[in-house]
Formats: structure tokens, C-alpha cells, sequence
């Protein structure tokens, strides 16, 4: 398959080319790369220039360079330009507006990989679909999607986030969807935006690449839900809201046997699907992607019927049977919002006992010692039988827990992990929930890897 000719990457680019290649498709990891690719060197840790002559090595067709590197012939298949990522962008904007498929772009404080991966599901067999690989969604990931996407692609699925004020604007505006989904804001990134107000702003940014016509699919019953839907009308776009509520509303959601039996009411129709999780959070979410769909143009009661296909990514949500123990891994993301829902996911599960091990949420701001120890008074603490937490943050939620819901604590995550077999006895439920930065998905690796043991009595 032909997807950049040496050509129309340099039409593309402003560049240089050497040599009459043809790339089958764009990498930026030596680990990864495939024959037949191109070889973008960009600088990151490491410079990606000092990987050409490894890339090429492996079957690169060429490589987008600023300069030839050395130990490369001087005749090497290149794209030579001033600057890597601003040519890399030049390439993901024309390998945009040469596909006259549907785009949907998504954005959240919680849930836009897991979202986003709803969305492919649901849409086989409705044609050619292109979706970003992991969490490709920042000032790298969305060129690097855009540039990969085949030029006849029916729907693409573009996932956009965010670090820093100013940043999802501009990526909205080179992916020019047709649908932009929000999918929550939470008090994520609070060190950054100060309030949560400012993060709506933010997510509500997404809707100015809208293309003309567009539709905004935004959550209800949000407090900064009026926020986004300034930023809607401000777009000119149709507006869908999405929620236990709205135009796109659940009207049921109940646990069967480790799956979700859903209703919900979309564009008009009743249709039922069901989900590979326990989590209500997923389930309205899957309503969102059902409006994204429809709005795109896409079959619903189709797209309904292979949602049940999606299985939560690893470290997301995934619930697995580990030895004698059900185990749910959420162990790379948390802020407040996401942590409640995964207690309420908890907390809905029968069985033995529920246990809970956490990981400190970062990047929450001045607020972050409040916001742990809230937690203790989250409802579905009730239905929690024990807390084992790990680093400085946490310790605020533990210490304001009931004494008979305090398991273990320990200064780190390793600390933590090093007794994994002493956290957890056969018949629990156990939920590990962290910010990846925190390091808790060790417990996770370590519980794989030892089985589970007796539970444990001490207190730290």
C-alpha cells in the first residue's frame, strides 16, 4: 500500500527529497517500525536522528530529517526539512485534507483512549476505520494519526489531550472534525488551570476545529456544562448532550455477571448493547460514542451491537480473574472524578470482600491534600472493606478513614508491591487505582506475578 510518495511528502512538507521512495506508513520508534515505513526522527529524550541508520537498517523506506546524520550515506532515501515535528504537522494536515471520510475527534479529563477505542469497535464492518494507536494524543500524536490515516478512510478517530493551557485548539484545528465528543471534566491537570472552570474552557477549545456544520456531543449534568456549551454555540455547531439525561440518554445499565446490560435512547431510537465491564462510567461514555457515531453518519443499532466487542485497555479498567481474587486495573490514570467511579464500580460488584489499593493523584494543585482525603467520605466507601495506599498523598486519605477500612500504607508504590501477596486474600475484589506518574501498576505487575495470599491483619 502506498501511502506517502516521495513526492507528495515533499509537496506536503516544503522538504528535500532524496531518492524516489514510496512509504507504506510513518514511525516514529526504531522498537516499532515496520518495512516499508517512513522514519520520522524526532527529538525527544533522545534525538531521533542519532536512530536513521538503525531505521533504515530495519527496512525504512526513507526518514524525515533536518539534517543527513552521520554514519548514513549521503545518498540515503530522506525528506530533508528545516525542522522534524513542524513537518511532521505539515504531513498529518495533508494527509487530512485528502481524506473525505468522517472525522471524530474526542477529548476528557477521563476516558478518552478507553472512548476512543469504543468507537472503532462499534464501527465494524461500517466501512474503512482509522483510529489513533494508544494514547496518541498530543502535539506528536495527533500529526503522527493524521499522517498515518489512509486517504480512504471512512471514519477516523482522533483522540486530542492536553498538559498546559492553549494546547487542544490547535490540534482540533489540523484534525478539522466533523463530531468532537467531550467525554467528562474532572480536576485533572489543577496545577495547571488553576480551577476546574479553566479546564472546561480548555476541553471546550476542541469544538473550534469543528468543520463547518459540525456537531459538539458534550456531557450533562456537569457544573462547567454550561461552559461547554458557550463553546459550542461560539463554534456555530449542532449540539448533542449525552448523560442519564439529554438528547443521548441511559436509560439503564445493569451488572450481569462481570458484563453491563444497557437501554439507552439515541437520535430518536431505543437501542440495547452490552459492555465487557461493570462500570456505569463506560456505559455512559458508550452513550456519547453512539451520538458521535450517529451525527458521523454512522448505523447505531449496528454500532450498538458491536460495542460489546470493546474490552477495557490494560491499566484502564480491564477486570481480570487473578488466581482466587477478581482484579480490576485502573492503574494509570486518577484524578477525583475518575477515582469516584471506580469506587462506584467497586462498590456494585458481589462477592467477597472489596479492596481498594491506591496510588497518589498528581497534578491536582493547591487543593491536593483536600481532594485525597474527600475521598474517605466518597459514598461508596461504605461498601469498601479495606484501603491499602501507597505515597505522601494518600496518606491523608488514609488517615482519615475508619480504623477497621485501613489496611496498608507505604511511603512508595514499590514499598507497596513488596508485600502485594499479604494485600489481598482469595475471594476479594480488588481495585488498583493510581496516576501513572505514582507507579502503582507495580502492585499490579506484582499480584501477576506471586498469586495472592492470606489477607492481612496489620496496619501501616
Amino acid at each position: 500500500m502506498s501511502l506517502w510518495t516521495a513526492a507528495d511528502a515533499a509537496a506536503a512538507t516544503g522538504g528535500r527529497t532524496q531518492g524516489d521512495w514510496v512509504a507504506s506508513g510513518v514511525s516514529i520508534d526504531t522498537r516499532t517500525i515496520r518495512p516499508g515505513d517512513l522514519f520520522v526522527a524526532l527529538r525527544d529524550i533522545r534525538d531521533g536522528h542519532e536512530f536513521v541508520a538503525q531505521a533504515l537498517e530495519k527496512g525504512a523506506s526513507a526518514a524525515l530529517v533536518s539534517r543527513i546524520p552521520e554514519g548514513v550515506p549521503d545518498n540515503a532515501p530522506l525528506l530533508i526539512v528545516p525542522e522534524v515535528l513542524p513537518a511532521l504537522e505539515d504531513l498529518g494536515r495533508a494527509g487530512r485534507a485528502r481524506m473525505t471520510g468522517k472525522v471524530i475527534a474526542i477529548t476528557g479529563s477521563v476516558g478518552k483512549t478507553s472512548t476512543k477505542d469504543m468507537a472503532r469497535a462499534a464501527l465494524a464492518g461500517q466501512g474503512r476505520i482509522h483510529a489513533a494507536e494508544a494514547s496518541y494524543n498530543n502535539h506528536w500524536g495527533v500529526p503522527l494519526t493524521l499522517a498515518r490515516m489512509p486517504c480512504d478512510s471512512d471514519f477516523a478517530i482522533i483522540e486530542i489531550g492536553m498538559n498546559q493551557p492553549g494546547e487542544i485548539a490547535p490540534l482540533a484545528r489540523m484534525a478539522r472534525p466533523h463530531v468532537a465528543m467531550i467525554t467528562t471534566v474532572a480536576a485533572a491537570h489543577l496545577e495547571a488551570f488553576g480551577a476546574i472552570e479553566g479546564i472546561a474552557h480548555e476541553k471546550g477549545a476542541i469544538f473550534e476545529g469543528l468543520e463547518a456544520i459540525g456537531t459538539a456531543i458534550i456531557p450533562e449534568e456537569l457544573s462547567v456544562t454550561p461552559i461547554l456549551r458557550d463553546h459550542a454555540d461560539a463554534a456555530g455547531a449542532i449540539l448533542v448532550g449525552f448523560g442519564r439525561d439529554g438528547m443521548a440518554r441511559l436509560i439503564r445499565a445493569q451488572a450481569e455477571g462481570g458484563m453491563l446490560s444497557c437501554r439507552a435512547k439515541v437520535s430518536g431510537e431505543i437501542v440495547d448493547f452490552t459492555l465487557q465491564t461493570t462500570g456505569t462510567h463506560f456505559a455512559l461514555n458508550a452513550v456519547g460514542v453512539l451520538a458521535a457515531l450517529a451525527a458521523a453518519g454512522a448505523d447505531v443499532k449496528e454500532a450498538a451491537r458491536h460495542l460489546g466487542d470493546w474490552q477495557p485497555p490494560k491499566g484502564r479498567g480491564a477486570v481480570e480473574e487473578l488466581g482466587g481474587i477478581r482484579l480490576i486495573d485502573d492503574a494509570f490514570n486518577a484524578n477525583p472524578t475518575s477515582l469516584a467511579a471506580g469506587l462506584a464500580m467497586l462498590a456494585g460488584l458481589q462477592g467477597g470482600r472489596r479492596v481498594v489499593i491506591l496510588g497518589d493523584m498528581l497534578e491536582l494543585g493547591p487543593d491536593e491534600i483536600a481532594l485525597h482525603r474527600a475521598v474517605a467520605g466518597d459514598p461508596a466507601m461504605e461498601a469498601i472493606d479495606m484501603v491499602h495506599a501507597a505515597g505522601p498523598l494518600m496518606r491523608h486519605l488514609y488517615d482519615a478513614l475508619p480504623e477497621e477500612k485501613r489496611g496498608a500504607w507505604a511511603k512508595t508504590s514499590a514499598e507497596l508491591a513488596a508485600k502485594a501477596a499479604e494485600l489481598v486474600a482469595p475471594g476479594d475484589i480488588v481495585l488498583v487505582k493510581g496516576s501513572k506518574s505514582s507507579k502503582v501498576s507495580a502492585v499490579v505487575d506484582a499480584l501477576r506475578q506471586s498469586g495472592q495470599g492470606p489477607a492481612p491483619q496489620q496496619k501501616g
